[in-house]
């Protein structure tokens, strides 16, 4: 069964940069579209950023464009999220999923993983 496994979340200062990855050990997400989602205490979840199988789109919310970059490297099963220039409204547990449909609507996704924490401040 599909397991998705968030990294390399962690306390940044406003204008830093952290890279997330997104893993599933011992399974193959080529075939899978894979959307980075977040959620701040007290906010519903939403959808930053997604990419098609192949990695030939992406598609960002508006408040992470021109900062964040998510890219995928299927010969190491790997998802990436490049996130830069980070504000403190960025804080918010970063969760990774995997779907059949390049959205940026949660209940397009149906594997999840449990999050990474990302925390930006002074």
């Amino acid at each position: 069964q599909l397991q998705l496994v968030e990294s390399g979340g962690g306390l940044v200062q406003p204008g830093g940069s952290l890279r997330l990855s997104c893993s599933a050990p011992g399974f193959t997400f080529r075939y899978h579209v894979i959307g980075w989602f977040r959620q701040a205490p007290g906010k519903e979840r939403e959808g930053v950023a997604c990419i098609t199988s192949s990695g030939d789109k992406s598609n960002y919310a508006d408040y992470v464009k021109g900062r964040f970059t998510i890219s995928r490297d299927n010969a190491k099963n790997t998802v990436y999220l490049e996130m830069n220039s980070l504000k403190p409204d960025d804080t918010a547990i970063y969760y990774c999923a995997a779907g059949t449909t390049a959205t940026r609507r949660p209940d397009d996704y149906n594997r999840w993983g449990q999050g990474t924490q990302v925390t930006v401040s002074a």
